[in-house]
């Protein structure tokens, strides 16, 4: 074979390679991140926070709701839920069967876009261009989900404010509506507490400062898939948001007292089921005593 013929095979053999361990092996790689958080009260006890985020969930995907609910055995002292959950109109019991362990703990949750609209095939391309015209699918029964959490005493923070005892400790929490769709309404969540958590599906940095000008500790959000597909060395080539790529997943100062956790999320679109150096994830942080 002359070389000229052998690269262009060797291209097509290496990408089919790839695609072949995104797509079969790394999207269903399900990984718990771990991350400690210094913002309670020099001498206080830690407190665990599980958060899950993006699962985007089908009713077959039975593997992927037996390893959600198995984390229950972190025995975590809150469970936060930042949206996304759906990827089906069939997929709200499954998904409500994956949390139910989880649900029998305290926790919080905020809706998404991909809880309130079905997928859509979409050029991946687009993610390229921030002003892309967003095409919504038929609307999904959110709020079933909605419900099935709430009527196992979980506080719904989209737009809203809540408060949580846990341990003995007072938790603030406020959570705003996707802001990637503009839903976030910040004006209708205020409070004060031992410790104060945001909830935003989206990390998009004009919600990010309202929340740390109020003086929250903690920001939980979803949405980036901590980039999806990501090269080594390079990182998350999008974020599809107004993050920057360095911020796109894990754990990171926001300001000089805010905390910003982006979980990468454990799911993916059902039209775009590949993830690459970025494992679906779900992550225990242990909130700890700040020095001094």
């Amino acid at each position: 074979m002359r070389w000229y013929t052998a690269l262009p095979t060797a291209a097509v053999a290496s990408g089919v390679a790839v695609t072949a361990y995104a797509s079969l092996y790394e999207r269903n790689r399900w990984t718990l991140r771990r991350f400690d958080v210094p913002v309670l009260a020099p001498g206080s006890a830690p407190l665990t926070i599980l958060q899950i985020s993006d699962l985007h969930m089908t009713a077959n995907q039975r593997e992927k709701q037996e390893w959600v609910a198995g984390l229950a055995a972190l025995e975590p002292d809150l469970v936060i839920n930042t949206g996304d959950n759906l990827a089906g109109f069939d997929a709200v019991p499954g998904t409500l069967k994956a949390m139910d362990p989880l649900m029998d703990l305290p926790g919080a949750f905020v809706l998404a876009s991909n809880d309130y609209y079905a997928p859509k095939p979409k050029n991946p391309l687009k993610y390229f261009f921030p002003g892309h015209k967003r095409v919504h699918g038929d609307v999904l029964p959110w709020r079933d989900l909605r419900d099935g959490m709430t009527d196992r005493g979980w506080l719904d923070l989209t737009n809203a404010a809540g408060e949580l005892t846990v341990d003995g400790r007072r938790i603030a929490l406020g959570g705003v509506d996707d802001s990637h769709l503009k839903r976030d309404r910040y004006e209708k969540i205020a409070g004060s507490a031992d410790v104060r958590i945001g909830l935003a599906h989206s990390p998009e940095p004009r919600v990010l400062d309202r929340f740390a000008a109020d003086g929250y500790d903690l920001l939980l959000c979803g949405h980036t898939h901590g980039g999806q597909l990501r090269v080594p060395f390079y990182g998350a080539l999008v974020t599809n948001c107004g993050i920057d790529r360095a911020r796109v997943r894990w754990l990171h100062p926001w300001t000089d007292d805010t905390w910003l956790h982006v979980s990468a999320g454990l799911g993916t679109s059902p039209y775009a089921p590949v993830r690459f150096a970025c494992p679906p994830e779900a992550t225990l942080l242990t909130l700890t005593a700040r020095a001094g």
